[in-house]
């Protein structure tokens, strides 16, 4: 071929022509190959994953933090107790524990909910021997967190899950001592033949340090805590300290010191002014509701009720008697029968033999037929009437309550 031909702007025209697409046809790009990863619940972000899991019944929490360990982290944190309760699925309920010799037993009731008891096997068998009746261990409640406080053993229990773990023990050994939470920490006192010491239990550091001593010793005392006071009440006295006087070796000595309690404010750390009940008597059972000290004394063959002001923004300091639990009558007050006191919002739940009544009664030759082991009485502060709640179930003995939200 000529160079004349190659060229040729006829050929050159057609080439050029042929590298632009035909405005005629309808030019479709072929499909872009995506791939999708599918979207599984594991793959949410956490926030969304708490706002799922704060939705679900309370009674499927116990098998959702064994899903896996991030589940079970979430449960645990504030963020989930937050939303819980601004979803209004929390409520006040009396907690209970129990140790047998066939291992941890627990039981709630939510009052003004439910009409019987739910109980169930905390599975949790390596204990030592101290934790094993309610003169033994103390309960104490932080957020739902409960811990068993013994002599020789502390159990945190999660009363959500039902999960119990062993924490940090007491540094003195304690036994039938005083117990009381303020500002997210644990203290306890007396309960021990040899020191006056005051523990603090911090939870986040898992410790207890020694933060003071009472100023005198006491031994099957009762705590309590309102306004960020801690009650060390009633019990035994335990030796003999400066602040006794020459009294407390008599029996009129004892009588009042057992009508007795101490005060510290933790914030101030220092002791206030010793405080007793008015009508004497011996304090059996105590807990704090709303900005109240509720106790229960005995004076051998009845009881009295009574209500002690602890807010110190108005009327601190106040006694008031209240209308006295109607107990049934074949309860004998001679040292058979045993009261624990849990404060629920405004309420005050006293639950009636906290002890093996059976062998008790046995043992004084007694018959057990028509006892209760297990009665329970609620009290409302609104109305100042005493009510009948649902008994403890067979399987609970030896039981300490606590006051925790559900």
């Amino acid at each position: 071929m000529s160079s004349s031909d190659n060229c040729n702007s006829r050929h050159f025209s057609w080439l050029m022509k042929s590298c632009f697409p035909d405005p005629s046809l309808h030019y479709s790009p072929p499909p872009a190959t995506t791939f999708h990863r599918p979207t599984t619940i594991s793959s949410l972000p956490d926030d969304v994953m708490l706002e799922i899991l704060s939705c679900v019944a309370q009674s499927s929490l116990p098998s959702i933090s064994l899903v896996c360990r991030r589940w079970s982290e979430l449960i645990d944190s504030p963020e989930f107790y937050d939303l819980r309760r601004r979803r209004r699925l929390l409520h006040f309920a009396v907690f209970v524990i129990s140790f047998s010799d066939s291992g941890l037993f627990a039981a709630h009731y939510k009052l003004g909910h439910d009409t019987h008891w739910s109980t169930t096997s905390l599975q949790f068998n390596n204990y030592d021997n101290d934790v094993v009746s309610p003169v033994s261990f103390r309960l104490a409640a932080i957020g739902h967190w409960i811990y068993i406080i013994g002599k020789t053993t502390v159990l945190r229990c999660d009363a959500w899950t039902g999960n119990v773990t062993p924490r940090s023990k007491m540094s003195v050994l304690r036994k039938k001592f005083a117990a009381a939470v303020i500002a997210g920490k644990i203290y306890v006192a007396g309960g021990s033949t040899r020191s006056a010491a005051v523990e603090e239990y911090d939870p986040k550091r898992n410790s207890w340090r020694i933060v003071c001593h009472a100023p005198r010793m006491r031994y099957g005392c009762i705590g309590a805590a309102v306004d960020g006071i801690f009650y060390v009440i009633g019990g035994l006295k335990v030796g003999a300290t400066a602040n006794d006087g020459p009294r407390a070796s008599t029996g009129s000595g004892a009588h009042i010191f057992a009508s007795s309690m101490d005060l510290y404010d933790v914030e101030a750390r220092r002791w206030l002014r010793s405080r007793a009940v008015p009508g004497g008597g011996c304090m059996v059972a105590a807990c704090s509701a709303g900005d109240y000290v509720y106790i229960l004394a005995s004076h051998a063959v009845e009881l009295s009720f009574w209500r002690f002001q602890g807010s110190r923004r108005v009327g601190f300091g106040e006694w008031c008697r209240l209308k006295s639990p109607p107990l049934p009558t074949q309860i004998r007050l001679d040292g058979t029968v045993r009261f624990g006191c849990v404060g629920v919002g405004e309420k005050v739940v006293l639950i009636q033999i906290m002890g093996c009544i059976d062998d008790l009664l046995r043992r004084s030759g007694r018959s057990t037929r028509g006892v209760k082991e297990a009665l329970v009485l609620v009290y409302d502060s609104a109305v100042g009437e005493w009510s009948r709640a649902a008994d403890l179930p067979d399987v609970v003995r030896r039981a300490a309550g606590v006051c925790v939200e559900l």
